[in-house]
């Protein structure tokens, strides 16, 4: 089979990709630096830039649309990229591909698009009822509409997605946890957030492109777990003393408003943030059985994803 993929080299890309070609596929990769992988063709193109992907999607029986931008804390001066990645780079490649007559579209979404949860467990049945956190969140919302808009595309919603080399604000905590860095300040002990290793999300993804239906949203997510009781979990893995000190959340956010301007200043993403922090007090509860029942998915628990991620960032010292 022949594979168009955007976003294939990034976090979740990469697996995504390898998994693809496990399975025999044919992969063309779009790539914006001309940056490869092997056993991939490469095709030079942008998302923003739909015309740039014409050459490269066309031919193709499956295109995976996994480009995107993550990151809490940006500066007012880069939402307007933000924008132009995840939802007008969205349209582009969805658009151009019903335009090339192609029958099947996984694009990568994400749970964040159904938002807080209120403390309850919800599938892909749950209709959003609480304000967006964050502006990549809103970014994805609005992407989330536009591939519901189109018969050919299969939606692929991961939770929050783990693993060593992650760049989120939970994959930089992982970084300094393991080499004793991490403060032992924390918040939102409360928070609680659905887990799932990258590895299994990629396989996920690559599933959704093998049995899902078209038109329908698929939930990928190993398990809900609050702050207060994840912290047990990362000394349990790799030893370590854990944040202890929980901040109030008045004193929580002004901490988030000063390290983002100095993490700005040097240079460094905004991994501290007021969004960041402020986006800690939710509930992300998120079930997966329509993902195992419907695509035979199988992940790790979310405890054991964790662990994986400690004992693999470790690894890497």
């Amino acid at each position: 089979m022949n594979v168009f993929i955007t976003g294939g080299t990034g976090f979740i890309g990469t697996p995504l990709t390898k998994a693809l070609l496990k399975r025999g596929h044919e992969v063309t990769l779009l790539s914006r630096s001309g940056k490869s992988m092997e056993g991939v063709k490469i095709a030079k193109g942008d998302v923003t830039e739909k015309e740039s992907m014409r050459e490269g999607m066309k031919g193709a029986d499956i295109v995976y649309h996994n480009a995107g931008w993550y990151e809490l804390g940006i500066s007012e001066s880069a939402k307007q990229k933000m924008q132009a990645i995840n939802v007008e780079g969205t349209k582009n490649v969805l658009s151009l591909a019903q335009e090339l007559g192609i029958k099947r579209v996984v694009y990568t979404s994400s749970c964040v698009v159904a938002g807080d949860t209120g403390g309850v467990t919800v599938d892909e049945s749950f209709k959003r009822v609480a304000p967006v956190k964050t502006y990549y969140e809103q970014t994805k919302v609005e992407a989330h509409e536009i591939a519901l808009q189109y018969s050919n595309v299969i939606i692929a919603s991961p939770a929050q997605v783990i693993g060593a080399g992650d760049h989120s604000p939970f994959g930089y905590y992982a970084w300094l946890y393991v080499r004793n860095l991490l403060p032992p300040i924390i918040w939102a002990p409360d928070g609680c957030f659905t887990f799932v290793h990258v590895d299994d999300v990629a396989e996920g993804i690559a599933l959704a492109g093998d049995k899902g239906k078209t038109g329908e949203v698929y939930f990928f997510g190993a398990g809900a777990i609050t702050l207060r009781d994840l912290m047990p979990m990362w000394k349990e893995a790799v030893g370590g003393l854990p944040p202890f000190i929980w901040l109030p959340k008045p004193l929580a956010v002004a901490q988030g408003i000063i390290a983002e301007f100095f993490l700005r200043l040097v240079g460094v993403s905004a991994f501290i943030s007021r969004e960041g922090v402020e986006s800690s007090y939710v509930s992300f509860r998120y079930s997966s059985e329509k993902a195992k029942r419907e695509l035979g998915w199988t992940p790790r628990e979310a405890k054991q994803a964790w662990t994986d991620t400690l004992r693999g960032e470790k690894a890497k010292m």
